[in-house]
């Protein structure tokens, strides 16, 4: 019988070519003779009779291994011999491999032919893999690929050991591997924010407290929590209910035990875990541990994990994983029946580093409890550097409660079911209308466009109507009873935030060039990302002409700037573009790039990694045009008709800043910000640019720009002043040891 692939390539002959071609000879013999020519005798030409190919081996194993290469399990199994295929099925074949690579940690494959020897139908091309894993290194071997012929072709003869020689039939291949101890998150001064250790979690029975103040007392500093804020969490509960209050570090309770032992009502419960001092400092910068998802299982499995870890979920528990986890150490072996164990490779469990953020631990809690009860967030940065000293968002949750071990971890699904979402990180992640604070970046625009200066003269009153008598644009000051500056200057239009001259400003610049005012606002970082990197951020919305049209198929119109000259219309911005802009003009134009990591070391050893100041680019000012700006901010907080100056009277430690309301386009009450910077020039503490946002209470002056000033206090005094904010009716807390 013929091949049916080989008659592909060969000549297809009949007898009724050769019958033609007779009759044909036969006709033009007597055609000759009619006409007189010679009669030739010419011998018929047959077609050769093609001859056999030789197979070549090395082509059925180059395929086979750059199949390997590739991971084309199917495009390897159809190469193999009818027996091999008999013997093993596609399923079962695909998984021997993919054991392989998951146990063995492999992350590619390399392959390289050798030399190849064929007799008869058989064959043998030699050849090398190295099996490039995550925790063994290379894993090289020269292995013998068996190959036989099969019609006119060459195909494998498959067994495990062509994976790896050790795979002896029966033999399993095996892990045993394991992670040194996770390392610590510390903050920039050597404070915890993730340990490691023997935690306590504490709760109460309010039908049992018999001495309220006592128990506040002992309880707020190991909490975290100011007595206000932990009487919150049991006001509504039934005396006969335990109430979780939080966790605290083991050794912290066991310094107090004498005291919580002797106060009825409070309950104690020991439990070993990843641990967040103070019901958790930054929870969402710091992040949390939680099981490896289905959907990632894979990827962590090819890093070295067995699979049932708890990994990093969020922020630096999350963007740090392969510091704080270590590399995971141990032998791969081949479990051989009769209990023989065949070591195929090693590798040296390398230690965890430890993660010290930039964040300033007893600040951050200060602006946890100073948020408290409100919506909003609250960032402090080094100036000169982008190193984040605070990120506070609030609602805040405790971290703590994604551990299963957690005594109080049914609190968990109340924090997960939140509708003011505690997980999400206002700070980067919060969008909103910037409000006033915008006009910083509007007179940069205007001195920057030509047409107007740092002495260009606008009466300001309480109403503009640059849009036409049917389009009326308001002051602030509308309605309230408060006399508008009338005749000012740029410098006394920021410190007044007079909208009239802004809405002015943005419709001249407009019908100079509609793109312009949006193209300085990205120079001044908005609409992008800052590049953070560490937790998750927006970019917010700088709108132009182009956008508009592609988003709404309308065009661009003067009101959409006069909009955007205030902050409002479409205009989106966080809360961390705002104070890098604010640290952008405090350190002299340089916008960095905002950073959240300060070091990276192992125990005992050098630091692997050392914060170095990020710059992503400059603010499109002159040094002239810079001190306008500059001198506007510092009016607004000490001159007599600064939006903001009754607000920091007595505070010796010089502020320049900016107030803001700004409409919430979703209808509620106005959001409230303060931005702005000290200016204090103290050679043991640093400069800082800082942002309060407060969402959907009111005005900025009346209640952003209070919680800047004590932010501003406990930063420089390590403690508040006297000073109250105007819904404080008792002396102020002192943020937590």
């Amino acid at each position: 019988m013929v091949n049916s692939q080989t008659s592909l390539h060969r000549p297809h002959f009949t007898t009724r070519p050769f019958t033609f071609s007779l009759l044909n000879w036969v006709l033009c013999i007597s055609l000759a003779a009619c006409v007189g020519a010679p009669a030739v005798t010419t011998p018929i030409a047959l077609p050769p009779t093609p001859t056999r190919p030789t197979p070549n081996p090395e082509g059925t194993a180059a395929a086979f291994l750059d199949a390997w290469e590739r991971a084309d399990y199917a495009g390897m199994y159809s190469l193999l011999s009818p027996l091999s295929q008999d013997a093993t099925s596609l399923e079962e074949f695909q998984q021997a491999y993919e054991n392989v690579n998951r146990t063995a940690t492999v992350t590619s494959v390399e392959t390289r032919l050798l030399n190849a020897l064929a007799s008869g139908d058989k064959a043998a091309v030699r050849f090398s893999v190295t099996l490039h894993t995550t925790l063994f290194g290379g894993i090289t071997r020269e292995i013998n690929l068996p190959l036989v012929l099969t019609g006119e072709l060459w195909t494998v003869s498959w067994s495990a050991n062509l994976i790896l020689p050790e795979l002896e039939p029966g033999g399993v291949l095996v892990a045993n591997t394991s992670f040194p101890a996770r390392a610590n998150i510390y903050d920039r001064n050597g404070k915890g924010l993730a340990v490691q250790g023997e935690a306590v979690a504490i709760g109460v029975r309010p039908g049992q407290l018999q001495d309220e103040g006592a128990v506040l007392n002992v309880l707020s500093p190991l909490l975290g929590l100011t007595p206000q804020q932990l009487q919150a969490k049991y006001a509504n509960a039934q005396p006969d209910w335990y109430v979780p209050l939080g966790e605290a570090a083991a050794a912290d309770v066991q310094a107090n035990l004498s005291v919580l032992y002797n106060l009825p009502g409070v309950t104690l419960d020991s439990y070993t875990t990843r641990f967040y001092p103070f019901t958790g400092a930054a929870p969402q910068v710091v992040g949390y541990l939680s099981a490896i998802s289905p959907e990632r299982l894979s990827d962590y499995q090819a890093q070295g994990y067995s699979g049932d870890e708890r990994v990093g979920a969020v922020g630096l528990e999350a963007w740090g994983e392969r510091y704080l986890a270590g590399t995971r150490g141990g032998t791969l072996s081949v479990a051989l029946p009769g209990n023989q164990v065949r070591l195929v490779a090693e590798s040296v469990r390398q230690p965890a580093q430890a993660l010290y953020a930039t964040l300033d631990r007893d600040l951050q809690i200060a602006a946890q409890q100073v948020l408290h009860g409100f919506r909003g967030s609250i960032i402090v940065l080094d100036a000169n550097t982008g190193a984040v000293l605070t990120m506070a968002s609030s609602p805040t949750f405790d971290p703590n409660l994604f551990e299963p071990t957690n005594p109080n971890r049914d609190q968990l699904t109340e924090v997960l079911n939140d509708p003011a979402n505690p997980l999400l990180n206002r700070a980067t992640q919060g969008a909103y209308p910037p409000g006033s604070i915008f006009k910083v970046v509007v007179a940069s625009a205007a001195m920057l466009s030509g047409l107007y200066t740092r002495d260009t003269i606008y009466n300001c009153g309480n109403t503009w109507n640059g849009l036409g008598a049917n389009n009326i644009k308001y002051n602030w000051t509308f309605g309230r009873g408060i006399r508008p500056p009338g005749r000012i200057d740029l410098v006394q239009a920021i410190a007044t935030s007079c909208n009239p001259y802004f809405y002015q400003a943005a419709f001249d610049m407009d019908a100079q060039d509609a793109n312009f005012l949006p193209q300085v606002a990205r120079e001044f970082g908005f609409g992008a990302f800052t590049q953070i990197g560490q937790v998750a951020e927006a970019p917010g919305l700088i709108p132009d002409p182009a956008w508009k049209l592609e988003t709404y198929n309308d065009a661009w119109r003067p009101g959409d700037s006069v909009n955007m000259g205030i902050g409002q219309g479409f205009v989106l911005v966080t809360p961390l573009q705002i104070v890098q802009m604010m640290a952008a003009i405090r350190n002299g134009g340089t916008l960095y790039q905002p950073q959240l990591v300060e070091k990276i070391a192992p125990p005992g050893g050098a630091p692997t990694y050392t914060l170095t100041p990020v710059p992503r680019g400059q603010l499109p000012l002159s040094p002239e045009q810079l001190e306008t700006i500059r001198d506007g901010l510092r009016a607004v907080t000490t001159e007599t008709y600064g939006t903001a100056r009754f607000r920091f009277l007595g505070l010796e430690i010089p502020v320049s800043g900016k107030t803001g309301t700004a409409e919430d386009p979703g209808g509620g009450a106005s959001h409230a910000w303060f931005a702005g910077y000290t200016e204090a020039n103290q050679p043991d503490k640093p400069d800082i640019a800082m942002v309060v946002m407060i969402e959907n209470v009111g005005e900025g002056s009346e209640y952003a720009a209070p919680i800047f000033r004590r932010m501003v206090e406990v930063y420089f005094y390590g403690k508040p002043s006297s000073y109250l904010m105007p819904w404080e009716t008792a002396p102020a807390s002192t943020p937590a040891p």
